[in-house]
């Protein structure tokens, strides 16, 4: 069976869900679902992405995505894949974590605001918790919605807050989302108007006319698929010489540099090292942009760099330590 488009573009706004495969409980425990999230916040770190609301459960996940650049497929190929990598080498084990390929649904601008509510609800609906404890629940953003010195800098309440009545980011605008959440939680009538029962099952969400615009866009990738795939390669490009170039832009280097420069030198490896945080950059890639090596040396000589940086190239670049790199 051929696979289903992904519909990508700048500022596209997605529903995605994945769950284990055979449905397996493959976030049982607190820390699985820590290190997930951390993977999320790295993703969007990557790929710019934004989150407008998500939910851990035992066996699956929700997260409504905003993506300010067309790269929805290969930032989730690199979350999947990354956490795959690092759940089965903590258990020493090897196979497919999720079930297959994750599921997206293209989200119109006007329903955002209920799919966040329906992602926040998710718990009370499969009785993990009561309305009444769900501002305290740790697997959704209600949480850091709630409490905002929990919030990653990749979360963003303001869509849930403006579609419950244009509430404000502060204490009583929290208190009085909590308020709406109860009451929709009870109300079926005010579901069925969101239309609560397609957020997970449609290939979309959002009016007659959305849908029927998404499938004439979809009629056109099509096309361009049948043509071959360049196109889509040619974007995923696009999009890494522009981190490049502004990271060289940082370090006041040029391209032609990079070819000239030797493999092992400090600042080629510290922009290989933000590229790796900051898109979805392969050893493959970086290899051949930078001039770094084979993959095995671009991969040894980043984390090495990682454990002990250039404190001054570190900042320049906006580079996150790792000294367990």
């Amino acid at each position: 069976m051929a696979r289903k488009l992904r519909l990508e573009s700048e500022g596209g706004l997605y529903h995605v869900i994945n769950r284990g495969n055979y449905r397996a409980p493959i976030f049982r425990s607190e820390k699985t679902k820590v290190a997930f999230l951390k993977c999320v916040g790295e993703a969007c770190e990557k790929s710019g992405w934004q989150v407008h609301a998500w939910c851990v459960m035992s066996n699956h996940y929700h997260l409504a995505i905003e993506t300010p650049k067309a790269n929805l497929a290969d930032g989730m190929h690199w979350l999947q894949s990354t956490f795959s990598t690092r759940f089965n080498r903590l258990r020493a084990e090897n196979g497919h974590l999720f079930q297959g390929r994750y599921k997206s649904l293209l989200v119109d601008s006007n329903r955002l605001g209920p799919l966040c509510h329906y992602i926040h609800l998710n718990p009370v609906r499969a009785k993990l918790c009561t309305i009444e404890e769900l501002a305290d629940w740790r697997w959704t953003s209600l949480l850091w919605l709630m409490q905002p010195k929990q919030r990653a800098t990749w979360y963003c309440p303001e869509v849930a807050l403006g579609h419950a009545g244009e509430l404000s980011d502060s204490a009583a605008g929290r208190k009085s989302y909590g308020n709406y959440l109860a009451w929709l939680s009870e109300d079926e009538p005010a579901q069925k108007e969101m239309r609560f029962e397609e957020m997970s099952t449609s290939w979309a969400i959002g009016s007659p006319g959305f849908k029927k615009d998404l499938m004439e866009e979809h009629k056109q990738v099509a096309a361009a698929l049948r043509q071959g795939s360049a196109e889509g390669l040619a974007l995923r490009q696009l999009l890494l010489d522009e981190t490049l170039d502004r990271l060289l832009a940082r370090l006041g280097k040029q391209r032609a540099e990079l070819a000239k420069e030797g493999k092992s030198v400090s600042w080629k490896v510290a922009i290989g090292a933000a590229m790796k945080q900051k898109s979805t950059a392969t050893n493959r890639w970086l290899s051949e942009n930078l001039y770094l090596g084979n993959l095995h040396e671009v991969s040894r000589k980043i984390n090495h760099w990682l454990r002990a940086p250039d404190r001054v190239l570190a900042r320049k670049l906006s580079i996150t330590p790792n000294p367990m790199a």
